[in-house]
């Protein structure tokens, strides 16, 4: 299983349920990715989306606690292991955990890949995602040359579980 994030200096994902900034090339890098793929979001998540509307050409997948919610085009789930069972139907490689921060944390035990565009600034932010720099079981198995856009410097990396 998969997870992609864009994450700040300090592993910050997210202010007010909004993404921090919007960089049209990793726009491309997380469509292009999850595309044709299986997306597992929380419930806020999807609701920050356009219009509040699952991701086209993929297979959505929505957490929440809210008994009774529906979402068209989505599969809504209640419990992290009703969400494993319902994912055991795909392969691993093309699941891709989306956020937010706590489903991020709920499903990186299962994950064994995670793309995370690391944007090299410091923004007021109020939801986190775990520091895998600081997580001896993740290692950086690699890293795109650093890219701009406008002021901004980011760089494409990729962890990958220590194998156990």
């Amino acid at each position: 299983m998969n997870m992609i994030v864009a994450v700040d200096r300090h592993w910050g994902i997210g202010y007010k349920n909004r993404l921090l900034v919007s960089i049209p090339a990793d726009m491309k890098f997380f469509r292009e990715t999850t595309t044709g793929n299986v997306v597992v979001m929380g419930r806020r998540t999807l609701e920050s989306f356009p219009n509040g509307l699952p991701l086209p050409n993929r297979t959505n997948i929505v957490l929440t606690r809210k008994e009774g919610y529906r979402v068209k085009n989505a599969a809504v789930l209640h419990t992290v292991e009703e969400a494993l069972e319902a994912l055991k139907e795909y392969p691993t490689e093309k699941i891709f955990v989306v956020g937010g921060e706590s489903i991020y944390r709920q499903f990186l035990p299962y994950c064994d890949v995670v793309h995370v565009t690391k944007i090299d600034r410091l923004y007021q932010a109020d939801a986190f995602f775990p520091d895998l720099d600081a997580m001896e079981e993740w290692e950086l198995t690699g890293d795109s040359e650093e890219q701009t856009y406008f002021d901004l410097e980011y760089t494409f990396c990729r962890y990958e579980r220590k194998k156990r």
